[in-house]
């Protein structure tokens, strides 16, 4: 029975004939199916400690007595599979035990799992880096498995939403995953990703705020300062929370890459640099990416404030109180929404005036190009028309050079009058060629 072990990774391809042939002999259940990727887990015939598979055949275990066969599978398939968590060894199913008579499956892969870190409504952390289930999170929150996309960073390149449930508010801004109840904050974090700055910064600004927007000074008529519990619910502080900290991280962006722009639009202004320019387009590049960035919040927003379900949707509190609200009757949290929504919109404009300032540069930059282009072209029209010019004296000279019997040669006078001749008609080759060059420059200009 060893001699099977070899096959193995051809029984998971569906090609082995070993193993199907001792199946039918009877000397593996077919209770079991092996696999490779997954653990052994039962069949639908492995139904008990009763079922005939059980009854007839050794019980599977990597240190009792059964099966020698099963024995090595077992040890094979968690030594093939070092990174997932040691399994509990496979109960005996003659021990009577009927819930205890099936393979222990493996345990749930990383993408099935979500990390998270929560909050309560006076800012202490209750979990801190918990793993969770996703169907846990659904069952918990009362949330659908599709909302968990929006909440977790493994799909990349998501839209920005504020999503409105029955219990709870998704919002999905920036480096931000939150899920908001009534009474605590959850934020989400994939597992295998390490914990970034912009997390931790996170995470002590919801303290500060949460704790903070808690309790209100008041001041009696006697003028003592007292603390009150705010009349504001929690899903609003927090809410108010993590947009205070999506509008900063984009003002501190926004403050870095713009003054990085401004400084080389500043030295380009004095002069063109090659080096400069390549720089001017990494950086254009990046400001159109940032741009379209605040762009979609803007939109997540904005589409939230369309919707007047969604926002007397977000008074969870009242919710839980059985309170009926009506549907038009948000004052506060669009008051609240629309104050982070202006913001956000300075930063749009701000970041558009300064893409329009890169493309003026841009065309500017490309004019003083153009106008050196049209120096060099210039010159060498320049020295095209010289060149014409010394060749017609060259021409002169040569047909004085020939092999020709002339009156010239013995006369004293001959080589300086053709000398003469040919530096005449250089010159005034020259002349009428710039004459006329100037004359269609004016024509342009």
């Amino acid at each position: 029975m060893f001699d099977l072990l070899p096959d193995l990774e051809s029984l998971r391809r569906g090609r082995s004939h070993k193993v199907e042939k001792a199946v039918e002999q009877g000397k593996v259940s077919q209770g079991f199916t092996l696999d490779l990727k997954h653990r052994t887990r039962p069949l639908k015939d492995a139904k008990g400690p009763n079922s005939k598979h059980h009854r007839h055949h050794p019980r599977v275990s990597a240190t009792g007595s059964g099966s020698p066969l099963m024995q090595e599978v077992y040890r094979y398939q968690r030594s093939a599979n070092p990174s997932t968590q040691p399994q509990p060894e496979p109960p005996d199913p003659e021990s009577g035990n009927e819930a205890q008579a099936r393979i222990y499956q493996t345990q749930p892969t990383s993408d099935l799992t979500l990390r998270c870190t929560e909050l309560d409504m006076h800012g202490n952390i209750t979990v801190r880096a918990g793993e969770f289930q996703k169907s846990e999170l659904c069952a918990q929150h009362g949330l659908q498995a599709r909302d968990l996309r929006k909440i977790d960073s493994k799909f990349v390149n998501q839209m920005p939403a504020i999503l409105v449930r029955k219990h709870a508010i998704l919002v999905n801004l920036l480096h931000i995953r939150a899920l908001i109840e009534a009474d605590r904050i959850v934020l989400f974090d994939s597992i295998g990703t390490p914990s970034n700055y912009n997390q931790s910064i996170l995470i002590y600004e919801l303290q500060e705020h949460l704790r903070s927007s808690s309790t209100r000074t008041i001041t009696t008529d006697s003028g003592i300062a007292i603390d009150a519990e705010s009349t504001q619910p929690f899903e609003f502080r927090a809410l108010e929370a993590v947009l205070i900290s999506v509008v900063s991280t984009l003002q501190s962006d926004e403050e870095v890459l713009v003054n990085l722009v401004q400084n080389l639009l500043a030295y380009l202004e004095a002069s063109v640099d090659r080096s400069k320019l390549r720089e001017l387009l990494q950086y254009s590049k990046r400001l159109s990416r940032f741009g379209q960035k605040v762009l979609n919040i803007r939109d997540a927003i904005e589409e939230v404030l369309e919707q007047d379900e969604d926002l007397a949707g977000m008074y969870l509190t009242q919710k839980l109180q059985a309170s009926h609200r009506e549907t038009d009757d948000h004052e506060e949290v669009e008051l609240m929404m629309e104050t982070y929504l202006k913001q956000v919109e300075e930063i749009v404009n701000h970041v558009e005036s300064v893409s329009s300032h890169v493309r003026t540069t841009e065309d500017v930059v490309n004019i003083i190009l153009d106008s050196q282009r049209n120096s060099l072209l210039l010159l060498e029209i320049r020295l095209t028309i010289l060149t014409v010019a010394l060749s017609s004296g060259t021409f002169l000279s040569g047909l004085f050079g020939m092999n020709l019997i002339n009156s010239f040669e013995s006369h004293p006078n001959a080589f300086i009058a053709v000398s003469a001749i040919a530096l005449l008609s250089i010159v005034a080759l020259t002349v009428t060629g710039l004459r006329s060059m100037r004359k269609v420059l004016r024509r342009i200009n």
